[in-house]
This record gives structure tokens, sequence and C-alpha cells, in this order.
């Protein structure tokens, strides 16, 4: 992703961070499924003219792929872009 993520500017991030590699893949993955299948719903709900619930899931496939994105950081320094020195 070519932007600094906002989530990982909050406190939690960096619990988030702190977790072995093996299980931050494997919630990135279900965060990454979960942003799919809120992208088809998103998808549905417009077709629909339900405008509200598609707005709903768009935002939680976008919050899903932020997440996604901060699990997948090699660590806690190349995720805010501190620590590239």
């Amino acid at each position: 992703m070519g932007y600094i993520n906002p989530l990982l500017k909050l406190p939690a991030a960096s619990g988030l961070l702190r977790m072995p590699a093996e299980q931050r893949r494997a919630i990135a993955l279900v965060l990454r499924e979960l942003r799919d299948q809120a992208n088809t719903e998103a998808e549905q709900a417009w077709r629909r003219r339900k405008g509200p619930m598609a707005a709903y899931w768009r935002a939680v496939s976008t919050y899903a792929r932020h997440l996604a994105h901060a699990l997948e950081q090699p660590k806690i320094g190349t995720a805010t872009g501190e620590g590239n020195a």
C-alpha cells in the first residue's frame, strides 16, 4: 500500500504488531476474506438501491484491508515509517 495506514497511529496497533508472525498471517488471511465478502455485500446493496448498507459494507471492507495490512508488517518500525534509517 502506498500510504501510511491510519490504524497504525492508534496505540493498540503496537499490540497487533507484537503478535507472533504466524498468528498475524493467519488473522490477516481471514481479514482479506472478510474484505472480499464485505465488498460483495456492498455491491449487492448498491444494486438494490440500499445506499446506507452499501456504505456500511464498504467501510467494513476498508477496515478489514487496513487491519490485514497492519498485521502483514514485518516489524513495528516499518509499519509507521519509523526506524527506517
